[in-house]
């Protein structure tokens, strides 16, 4: 009988997309996927390490799997946590049979049996590269598409180009391989430092090859949606190129407006650029999605720091916003700078950013009432419109008699918060 195997993918949705590519790999191999760890040979845990609770997370994940496993079946730790404390993990988790970081394959079924780890960071380009390896059909609507691995910044709260390595583009025809293979009417493509896309390979790619790849997917789906962008790279022709897509959706990396907090950072731009950028995308595309994330407490912000970021809030009336709590990461530039902002304080300024953006999002939720809107359907009574990023922005409840995989017109009744009740047209 065919050995089975599990999957279970934390953090984000470039793991999600290392994590289909394991899936490809075990199924060359002859395995079976299951979805219950229980009934499972081989358990695979897909890590993440961005931050402490993301880590913890990772771990008691580990430790739950680990428990629930059938007597005999191996576990096999992975992704971003198993590449940057590889040592550390094998030896804290005897529970774990193997310790995989990016390079290493996960199939241990034809391996002989003990534990083996690999060393944090031994190669900046693993010889497993799975980002050229291939993935099954999507089982959903839509599918996430990496780009390229790895990243160039030097931003000083960010530990990922230490464990991830320097950007690596991908191929176009090796990309666009990839969107026929999957078969999805969505496409979202996904990097470390999307924009960036080429500025690696100046022979053969070079800046501002990311246009010419969106069309060119654009050209293969119904939907193209690009997620994280850096504001510095987001250029006339990209703003044009994402517009032209029918998907006109900008997921900006901000992580501040105050100009000294972010040199600080060691980020580009301030809260002025960024509410100018916003303002032209809105009149070239007034129906645009805005979505950022920001880090609170970063070393040495200050209560006028946190005015401007809740002026910026205010202003600009994105739709979607996430903020987080600044977390120390070992090896960063942060870590050793002073100012550092008390806990209690930190999480006082995050309480009252996301109070605020609450109230933003629900009004940009509302506003949308009566209006007539096209939709793909995920699931039976789950769709999104081109203003919502899978598993990341709220929802359009629709009926159920709406088939999945399909794109319907629908009409918006009610807004729940984040979600949105639509009907058929």
């Amino acid at each position: 009988m065919a050995q089975r195997f599990y999957i279970e993918t934390l953090g984000c949705p470039k793991n999600q997309v290392d994590s289909d590519k394991i899936v490809g790999t075990l199924l060359t191999d002859g395995m079976v996927a299951t979805d219950s760890a229980a009934d499972a040979d081989l358990v695979v845990i897909n890590t993440c390490a961005f931050i402490e609770e993301a880590r913890q997370e990772s771990i008691d994940t580990i430790l739950s799997l680990s428990a629930a496993k059938q007597s005999g079946a191996r576990v096999v730790v992975t992704g971003c946590m198993a590449e940057r404390y590889g040592h550390e993990l094998a030896e804290a988790l005897p529970e774990v049979d193997q310790v995989a970081g990016f390079g290493v394959s996960v199939n241990l079924m034809a391996k002989p049996a003990g534990r083996r780890t690999i060393p944090v960071s031994i190669t900046p380009v693993p010889t497993l590269d799975l980002l050229n390896l291939p993935r099954p059909k999507s089982v959903a609507p839509w599918a996430y598409v990496k780009i390229a691995e790895g990243c160039d910044r030097t931003c000083g709260f960010c530990a990922i180009p230490s464990f991830r390595g320097p950007q690596r583009s991908r191929d176009v025809d090796a990309i666009l391989a990839e969107v026929d293979q999957l078969e999805a009417r969505e496409i979202v493509l996904v990097a470390q430092d999307l924009a960036s896309y080429g500025k690696d390979r100046p022979g053969e790619l070079g800046a501002g090859a990311i246009v010419p790849l969106v069309r060119a997917v654009s050209a293969r789906v119904a939907w193209t949606r690009l997620l994280y962008l850096y504001p510095s790279d987001l250029s006339d022709d990209l703003i044009d190129a994402i517009c032209d897509t029918g998907v006109p959706y900008f997921d900006l990396s901000l992580q501040h407006v105050s100009k000294p907090l972010l040199r600080r950072m060691r980020r580009w731009g301030d809260g002025e650029r960024f509410l100018r950028r916003i303002a032209d995308i809105r009149h070239r595309e007034p129906d645009a999605a805005f979505r950022s994330n920001f880090i609170v407490g970063y070393p040495g912000e200050t209560e006028a720091d946190h005015d401007r970021l809740l002026e910026f809030v205010e202003a600009a009336q994105l739709d979607w916003c996430g903020f987080f709590a600044y977390s120390a990461e070992d090896g960063t530039y942060a870590v050793g700078l002073d100012g550092q902002v008390p806990t209690d304080l930190m999480h006082e300024r995050l309480a009252e950013l996301r109070e605020l953006q609450d109230g933003i999002t629900a009004q940009r939720r509302d506003d949308m009432i009566g209006r007539t809107v096209t939709v793909l359907v995920d699931e039976p009574g789950v769709a999104r419109s081109t203003r919502e990023a899978p598993e990341i922005d709220g929802i359009v409840e629709v009926p159920d008699t709406l088939a999945p995989g399909g794109f319907h017109e629908v009409r918006v009744v009610s807004a729940m918060g984040p979600d949105l009740v639509a009907d058929s047209r």
